[in-house]
């Protein structure tokens, strides 16, 4: 096993630094996020600030982990180690002669880069809150605002779940919050158990539930973004296998909704992340101050109904 510590790197415009392998290197002449091997007695922060100031003669300032990967090439065995850089001192350089480029994550073409760095591309392109409607759907000028509100507060992707409504209903509904959505540059993804109709593709993706999930022998074309819920470690291997784009982890916290299930809590939470290279929300029990500790834990953010959702703020 490999230990790799990388760094999306990201400037004042959100865009994120990426740098190109040379021709003679394994996966060469591929870009790839900044970074390199730890060497023996290093913790992994130290080789992350080794690796920046001898490739781009920078030092992290401020970082927070991203997502840790497993990955192997066959012919070597990886675990990376990425973290988000959002601050560091320094103009960054190739000082080995690499080219560099800046990025927005909605520019990367993954695959321009190696298979182990995909998932980060994933993982950068997802935001760090995810909203879950909450009710009542059918109360739709209330329902409206509070997912006006929700956006006003940052929210970076929202799940339409409201299974009381018909098809119909629940159609009108989506053309309406995919509109409000759009318009401030944020993702729907539809939830319907037990209904997977053709027009879901109107959206920007799909929610399967952990039955609609263990149900699935492949990941549907042309769905866009793919997401599903989970509570164990064989829903989140599934999710894996599947090659979908993210998951929800619940409960981590103990919730007032769901009083009888046991909450992982955050060390069975990152253990069971640790095993799969896909981002994972934390789900359960979540407030908006969560979300740092979240990321921590090793989550790509934080997920939730009343944590963002106010039907009468």
């Amino acid at each position: 096993m490999i230990h790799v510590a990388a760094a999306a790197i990201f400037d004042d415009e959100s865009r994120v630094l990426v740098t190109k392998r040379a021709a003679h290197m394994h996966q060469g002449g591929l870009w790839e996020f900044p970074g390199g091997k730890c060497e023996a007695g290093e913790s992994i922060h130290q080789a992350l600030a080794r690796e920046l100031k001898e490739e781009l003669g920078i030092v992290p300032l401020e970082s927070d982990p991203l997502i840790r990967i497993r990955h192997d090439y066959g012919d070597r065995d990886l675990l990376l180690e990425f973290f988000r850089v959002t601050r560091f001192q320094g103009e960054a350089r190739g000082l080995e002669g690499q080219p560099l480029k800046w990025l927005l994550p909605s520019e990367m073409e993954p695959h321009r880069f190696p298979a182990a760095d995909r998932p980060v591309i994933t993982a950068l392109q997802l935001p760090g809150r995810y909203l879950i409607t909450g009710e009542d759907p059918r109360q739709s000028d209330g329902f409206l605002r509070s997912l006006e509100n929700a956006l006003d507060a940052g929210v970076g992707m929202v799940q339409l779940r409201a299974h009381d409504l018909s098809d119909i209903r629940y159609r009108e509904l989506l053309s309406v919050c995919l509109t409000r959505c759009h318009e401030q540059g944020v993702k729907l993804v539809i939830n319907r158990p037990e209904r997977v109709l053709d027009w879901w593709q109107q959206a920007d993706g799909i929610h399967f539930t952990a039955r609609q999930l263990m149900s699935l022998d492949r990941r549907p074309s042309g769905a866009g973004l793919v997401g599903a819920s989970c509570h164990n470690p064989e829903e989140l291997e599934r999710v894996a296998a599947l090659q979908l784009d993210y998951a929800l982890l619940s409960p981590v916290e103990p919730t007032a909704s769901h009083p009888q299930t046991p909450a992982l809590g955050w060390t069975c939470f990152t253990e069971w992340v640790d095993r799969i290279s896909i981002p994972v929300y934390a789900l359960g029990g979540m407030r908006a101050a969560s979300l740092k500790q979240a990321r921590l834990a090793g989550a790509q953010g934080i997920a939730g109904i009343s944590t963002f959702w106010r039907l009468n703020p």
